[in-house]
């Protein structure tokens, strides 16, 4: 008799929890393999920056731009300033710069913080194990830290415990943390996350030596915090491989990590297009992408001619015989129309049907101009793509941080309670689950050690005098303008038009549509499909009780955020009209006008 053929459960988890906005992963599940046979993405909002971005002032974006997301706004704007700042033709003073590197430093210790630790690690606390692995729990109850003296933990199973929400000691420490990350931001840049002294040209951040002592009071505390952090997730995911043998392969999948880069030098950095390719190697976080563990380029101009917008299964209509906005970069180089610079958005709302169209995300591909294959690339939640790309570049090396080709070494400096300490981040055999979030806590330590530099640059050019931190500057009638940067879940590019003074085109893409994409037109599944497509599932409930922890830590780990991934649309001529009702409290009436 043949073997029967395996039976598929359709299972779907929507909206996942413990992220921001609307995601949903819809499965088909072989509990007799234990393993995931089918996956889609989706997301069910539709918002349209690209859409409402057309007519205004240019010198407007960033403030626009920046409420993209309540998470990563001042990372929008950030960048959005990086495109004016090209499209202007300004080059920002030296102090300004080493501001912005200041509150972006402050970002990623802040989210990276509250993300592993506050929502991340409830996926591996004592609570969460128990139901899905009780036999790991047991086995992490007999397992010794290998570094209890240095965080304090002196089993694996107290490390999970620590992590349990709200009543864990190492949960409640991070949350004192990430308060302290964002006092640092708003010293910087005002208020978090929509930053009130972030311009083109600058910052209106007044720069003094108390302001510059207030952030690195702060800091200090989150080294010595992150002398413990590094060690304590490098035992619990250390452990999670030897407690399930073939773990590595949960959210596994082709190493395909892009980064484009992140803290501008000042002394290298012009924001000239036809440089683009110079200072963008000089950045303190090298641009690049990673193709099956080869560096294929850290050239931000490369990068920008291959990026393409595919549709395949989102609910938009094609641009291809729609106005092309740019014909050329400023080198000379063609743009094709599926290029963000060239992009129309025209939503086409319909019936989700996994067949065809099911989701509101559109598929950014990479062209790799070796193989012309469209590379579905993802930021490994940003750590993992910035840690591989610097590592692999080998062109960094300030205070405490230096790239070597197959590693990043991160110095940490003695402080009045803890020694020194040197971490290395070693490229990893997979880009998988574990090494998505283990990357988080190295890159915090990352992003300490930078702002310690940064913090020693900016006091320098107060004490030089050099306390400018703005350039004035004219809009131009015509330009474009692009801004390579890194939210903190990873890759983020802002592209724009101006025609007549105003925004012609503007089309923003940030970490999540690259990672939440759905099929493209080729038929190439989006980051999260292929890393939970074929995951193996190594929980120990059945089908009744089943939670799909190992699908949710997949997930997770790439740390979404979906209002980046779609925006907003009224369509043409509708408005919302309120009619006042008579008085004594009569109810108003709501009417829709056309």
């Amino acid at each position: 008799m043949p073997e029967p053929a395996s039976k598929l459960v359709e299972m779907s988890w929507d909206p996942i929890t413990r992220i921001v906005g609307s995601l949903g992963v819809h499965t088909k599940i072989d509990f007799a393999e234990r393993r995931v046979a089918e996956c889609h993405s989706t997301s069910s909002i539709f918002r349209g920056y690209s859409v409402f971005m057309k007519g205004k002032d240019p010198r407007d974006a960033h403030f626009i731009t920046s409420r993209i997301c309540g998470i990563c706004g001042d990372n929008h704007a950030t960048c959005a300033v990086y495109a004016q700042n090209m499209a202007f033709g300004v080059r920002p003073p030296a102090l300004a710069e080493w501001i912005i590197n200041l509150g972006e430093a402050a970002e990623y210790m802040f989210d990276h913080n509250l993300y592993q630790d506050n929502l991340v690690g409830v996926d591996y606390c004592e609570r969460m194990v128990k139901e899905t692995n009780p036999s790991v729990l047991a086995k992490a109850e007999r397992t010794e830290a290998p570094n209890a003296r240095i965080h304090g933990f002196r089993t694996i199973a107290d490390i999970m415990r620590s992590l349990n929400p709200f009543s864990g000691s190492f949960y409640r420490e991070a949350l004192q943390m990430s308060r302290l990350t964002r006092e640092m931001f708003c010293l910087m840049e005002g208020r978090h996350v929509h930053p009130s002294t972030l311009y083109p040209g600058g910052v209106g951040t007044v720069a003094t030596v108390q302001l510059f002592t207030d952030y690195l009071v702060r800091l200090m505390k989150y080294v010595d915090f992150m002398k413990r952090v590094v060690p304590f997730h490098d035992d619990l995911f250390d452990f999670f491989y030897d407690a399930l043998p073939g773990y590595e392969e949960v959210g596994r999948r082709r190493v395909l990590l892009g980064c484009w880069g992140s803290f501008n030098d000042p002394d290298a950095c012009d924001y000239t297009y036809k440089n683009m390719s110079r200072w963008g190697r000089k950045m303190y976080v090298t641009p690049g992408v990673v193709v099956d563990g080869e560096l294929v380029t850290t050239d931000l101009v490369e990068i920008n001619l291959g990026l393409r917008i595919l549709l395949g299964s989102s609910f938009y209509d094609d641009w291809q015989d729609g106005e092309t906005f740019v014909k050329h970069d400023p080198l000379g180089n063609p743009i094709h129309q599926m290029h963000p610079w060239n992009q129309t958005t025209t939503p086409r709302p319909q019936r989700r049907d996994f067949a065809g169209k099911y989701t509101w995300v559109m598929s950014p591909r990479w062209l790799d101009g070796r193989t012309g294959e469209h590379l579905a690339i993802d930021t490994g939640g940003g750590p993992l793509a910035r840690l591989w790309t610097t590592a692999l570049a080998g062109l960094v090396n300030f205070g405490g941080v230096r790239s070597t080709g197959k590693s990043v070494k991160i110095a940490l400096p003695r402080s009045a309670s803890l020694p020194a300490v040197e971490f290395e981040w070693k490229i990893p055999r997979w880009s998988n689950t574990l090494e998505r979030n283990r990357a988080r806590s190295y890159f915090q330590a990352y992003a300490a050690a930078a702002a310690l530099h940064f913090v020693e640059r900016g006091l320098a050019e107060v004490h030089a005098g050099r306390t400018d931190t703005w350039t004035d500057f004219k809009v131009p009638d015509e330009a474009i303008g692009c801004g390579f940067h890194e939210a903190v879940r990873g890759v983020l590019s802002h592209h724009m038009v101006i025609r007549d003074g105003k925004i012609a085109n503007y089309h923003p893409y940030p970490p999540t549509p690259w990672n939440a994409s759905p099929r493209d037109s080729c038929g190439t599944p989006g980051p999260y499909e292929d890393a939970v497509q074929g995951t193996p599932l190594f929980e120990e409930n059945g089908p009744e009780d089943f939670k799909g922890i190992d699908i949710m830590r997949t997930v997770r780990s790439f740390d979404p955020c979906m209002p980046c991934g779609v925006h907003m649309y009224l369509g043409g001529g509708k408005e919302i009209q309120v009619r006042h009702a008579p008085a004594f409290g009569a109810q108003s009436v709501l009417g829709m006008g056309g």
